[in-house]
C-alpha cells in the first residue's frame, strides 16, 4: 500500500481543486477519476493500482461467481488502503448473494448499472454505503435523482460494453444531464485522454468514468492477445449491435461477422441468444480467442496503442490534464 503518487503540478490543480469537487469528496479520493467495472478486466489488482494512484478502483462482479468477488475483495484490501468499490450489473444472476458479500466484507462504494437504480440503493444506504448507478440517458438520470442515489454515471454510446439504445453521445448527453439533476455527475464513454477529462468536466460532469483505457493496463485481468488488440484498433473498428437483447459495442470480428449474418437472415432474437450463449465474452477477453470470442471496447480505443502500468496511465492523464489550455474564441 502506497501513498498517492505525486504528478508535479497536475497534482497541485487536483489538490486545489478537491475542497470544491463533488465526486473527490463522496468518495473520498484524491482525484474524481474512476475505473469503470469492466467484465473479465477489473479484478483487485486492476483497482487497488487506481485507488492506490488517488482515483477510485472497481472491481467487476458481473464476470466473477460470488466466490470469486470475495476473493478479489479481501485482495484488494490488502493491496490499498484507500477507497473502492463494486460494480454491480443488476441483470446478472446471485445478486443477492453478491449484496450480502459486499455488505460482510464492508465495502462502502457500489455503482449499480443495468437495471432500476431504487432494488437497492436505500437497503445499501443504510448500511453507509455510497451509490452511484450507470444510465445512458437524461430520462434514467431524473429516475435516478428521484431514487436517492448518491452520484449518478451517463454514459455515451461511445462506451464499450452494454451501452444505451438510443445512441446519444457524450458529448450530447452530458450537458443535458446536468440541465436535469441536482446529484453529482461522472461522465463515461470515450474518455481515455486528459483533454477529454477537461472537455466532461467542462461540460458539466463533476468526474469521469474510464474504462477502455484502464483495459489496457498491464493489472486489468484480461487475456494479453485481447490487451495487444485493443491496442491495434482503428476509427470504425467496433460497433453498437444486439439492441434485440442488449446493446452491446463489439470488435468487428468473425464471432461479430456471425451476428451480422443472423440479421441478415432476419433479426432472429432466438439464433442471437443462442449465438451469444457459449461464454463468448470469456472466451475472447479473458481466454484470448480474438475471432470466436466477443470483444467489447469503446471507440476511444482507436486513441490507445500501447499497454502501459496504471501508474503510467494515471501519470499521463493528469500531465494531458494540466497541460490542456482552452483557447479563447
Amino acid at each position: 500500500m502506497s501513498n498517492f503518487i505525486d504528478f508535479g503540478s497536475a497534482k497541485k490543480l487536483h489538490d486545489m481543486n478537491n475542497n470544491q469537487n463533488r465526486i473527490s469528496q463522496l468518495f473520498n479520493i484524491q482525484y474524481p477519476i474512476i475505473q469503470a467495472g469492466m467484465i473479465w478486466h477489473s479484478g483487485w489488482r486492476l483497482a487497488s493500482a487506481v485507488s492506490n494512484c488517488g482515483g477510485l478502483g472497481i472491481i467487476g462482479a458481473g464476470s466473477m461467481y460470488p466466490d470469486i468477488l470475495r476473493e478479489n475483495i479481501q485482495k484488494c484490501k490488502q493491496a490499498t488502503d484507500k477507497p473502492f468499490g463494486i460494480n454491480v450489473p443488476m441483470l446478472y444472476p446471485n445478486l443477492d448473494e453478491v449484496i450480502n458479500i459486499i455488505l460482510e466484507e464492508g465495502v462502502k462504494i457500489v455503482f449499480t448499472s443495468a437495471g432500476n437504480p431504487k432494488t437497492y440503493t436505500e437497503g445499501l444506504q443504510k448500511e453507509k454505503i455510497k451509490v452511484a448507478h450507470v444510465v445512458s440517458s437524461t430520462k434514467f438520470a431524473i429516475k435516478c435523482e428521484d431514487a436517492g442515489v448518491d452520484a449518478i454515471v451517463a454514459e455515451g454510446f461511445e462506451a464499450g460494453g452494454h451501452n444505451g439504445r438510443d445512441e446519444t453521445t457524450t458529448l450530447c448527453l452530458i450537458p443535458n444531464v446536468k440541465k436535469h439533476i441536482s446529484k453529482p455527475l461522472i461522465a463515461a464513454g470515450g474518455i481515455a485522454l486528459g483533454s477529454q477529462i477537461k472537455a466532461a468536466m467542462i461540460l458539466g460532469a463533476d468526474g469521469v468514468q474510464i474504462g477502455s483505457r484502464f483495459a489496457a493496463t498491464e493489472e486489468a485481468s484480461a487475456h494479453e492477445n485481447w490487451k495487444k488488440k485493443i491496442t491495434e484498433l482503428n476509427e470504425g473498428d467496433t460497433h453498437l449491435t444486439l439492441k434485440e437483447l442488449a446493446p452491446v459495442r463489439l470488435v468487428k470480428n468473425k464471432f461479430f461477422n456471425e451476428l451480422e449474418e443472423i440479421y441478415n437472415q432476419g433479426r432472429n432474437a432466438e439464433a442471437l441468444t443462442a449465438s451469444l450463449g457459449r461464454a463468448r465474452a470469456k472466451l475472447g477477453m479473458f481466454e484470448g480467442n480474438m475471432e470466436e470470442g466477443e470483444l467489447e471496447i469503446g471507440q476511444v480505443s482507436a486513441l490507445i496503442d500501447e499497454i502501459l502500468p496504471v501508474e503510467t496511465v494515471f501519470r499521463n492523464l493528469l500531465e494531458e490534464f494540466d497541460a490542456c489550455k482552452i483557447p479563447n474564441l
